[in-house]
């Protein structure tokens, strides 16, 4: 989280958070094989581009770790309630990405999310 969206602050970091556990937890589209935090992260192709810079395998600082919990114990924060992919873009959100609906900004992000209904689990 902190390597994807530190610059977005705590509620950038929680947003990310969610995309990825909704990821863990939709049985759909590019995730029907993903079950774990460990998939979901190092998923290829579709995981986190984080993860192939150094400053993704730096030690977890106690405030990382605090908002980890948060969204593994089910707190939900719009818009990434139930997106599924986000992205940096260098202007405004387009009002779909692959085919989702934008669900919504968060400073320099954009979030996605199928359409209600057509992903058990989210």
């Amino acid at each position: 989280m902190r390597a994807e969206a530190e610059g977005d602050g705590d509620l950038g970091m929680l947003l990310v958070g969610n995309v990825g556990v909704n990821r863990v937890r939709a049985d759909c589209l590019d995730f029907k094989n993903i079950r774990t935090i460990e998939q979901m992260v190092y998923q290829s192709p579709g995981g986190f581009e984080a993860v192939q810079k150094s400053y993704f395998y730096q030690r977890a600082r106690p405030q990382d770790i605090a908002l980890a919990r948060r969204v593994i114990r089910g707190e939900r924060f719009v818009p990434a309630e139930r997106a599924l992919w986000f992205f940096m873009p260098s202007g405004s959100c387009p009002a779909q990405w692959y085919g989702q609906w934008n669900t919504g900004r968060y400073k320099s992000h954009c979030f996605f999310a199928p359409l209600e209904g057509s992903c058990p689990g989210l």
